[in-house]
């Protein structure tokens, strides 16, 4: 049985999906059902032995493990301009934790969802590498709690038979409808230029980059899942591992690709950045992708054309789900 947490969600239900049309139908689903139910269309038609809560999966784990294969954790807060500290600790690091021992006591492999939000403003790099974690500044609550379990991950003695944390950089593709601001420009895009006929991008604020001409690796959510899966069949070296595209791309090149992809005429235009997040807005990532390419993950991306393409034909103007 192969358990996703955070299985409603984005990845958590585009991997869902890629399981099943896989042939996996041994899956054993969590997240906070009650409270979000609008999420639930994300795994509508989808196969599953059993849904569960998430403190509820806790206590079923500790009965059932030996029928527990495989653990991908994709549950977390991932709202970047939440400021409560105590909802990061509880749900991203204490919860995080408790499912590591668990996997570590009953030899479980563990997969789970870090974030580039813990390399900060990128002064030091967007290297995987486990020396890195330790002296990484990241700008916002989110990224602290990503960063800080990733560093207590590396220092453990004991861990799971194998575990991965997947830094993942800037994820889109369908099943992102429920995100709400934390949707990706793309989503966003979409969604303005079927409202008002064109978009509004964030202007820079930072002397020598051009408004529009800020960057950052977009990665398409098929990819995402396809690494899942090679890392659920090949088992590589423990760790951390960068999950991007490797190439950065402006967020006007991103604009353009959704206004093509809809067949129109790009209508642009710049307003400020919110202050709320101003000074911890990133204006540049590129995953260094050398680990995962080492560890034999072969398969080429999705250049940004073509997932956009694929995203705002294939889903967004049906308004299907993955």
């Amino acid at each position: 049985m192969i358990v996703i947490t955070g299985a409603a969600g984005f990845i958590g239900s585009c991997l869902t999906g890629k399981l099943n049309d896989l042939g996996h139908k041994n899956l054993l689903l969590v997240d906070d059902f009650a409270a979000r139910p609008d999420k639930v269309r994300n795994l509508l038609d989808r196969s599953c032995i059993a849904r569960f809560g998430r403190m509820e999966f806790l206590d079923w784990l500790d009965r059932a493990h030996d029928d527990v294969t495989f653990v991908f954790h994709m549950g977390a807060r991932t709202d970047t301009t939440e400021k409560d500290w105590s909802i990061f600790e509880r749900l991203n690091l204490n919860y995080t934790k408790a499912l590591w021992e668990r996997c570590t006591r009953y030899r479980i492999p563990l997969v789970y969802a870090s974030s580039a939000a813990t390399y900060g403003d990128g002064a030091l790099g967007y290297d995987d590498r486990h020396e890195l974690p330790a002296q990484l500044k990241p700008l916002n609550p989110y990224g602290v709690s990503k960063n800080e379990f990733d560093i207590w991950a590396l220092r453990q003695k004991e861990s799971p038979p194998f575990w991965a944390g997947l830094k993942f950089f800037n994820v889109y593709g369908p099943n992102e409808y429920h995100k709400g601001r934390m949707a990706s420009v793309v989503y966003h895009t979409f969604r303005q230029i079927r409202e008002s006929g064109g978009m509004k991008l964030f202007r820079s604020h930072r002397p020598g980059i051009a408004d529009g001409h800020q960057k950052r690796d977009f990665i398409y959510v098929k990819d995402v899942v396809d690494i899942c899966y090679f890392l659920l069949s090949n088992h590589p070296a423990n760790g951390l591992y960068n999950v991007g595209s490797g190439q950065a791309r402006t967020f006007l090149d991103l604009a353009k690709a959704t206004f093509h992809a809809m067949q129109l005429e790009p209508k642009i235009e710049f307003v400020d950045t919110p202050e709320d997040i101003r000074d911890t807005y990133q204006y540049f990532t590129q995953a260094n992708m050398d680990k995962l390419r080492g560890a034999g993950y072969a398969r080429p991306f999705f250049s940004l054309e073509e997932g956009v393409g694929d995203y705002v034909k294939g889903y967004l103007l049906g308004n299907k789900t993955y």
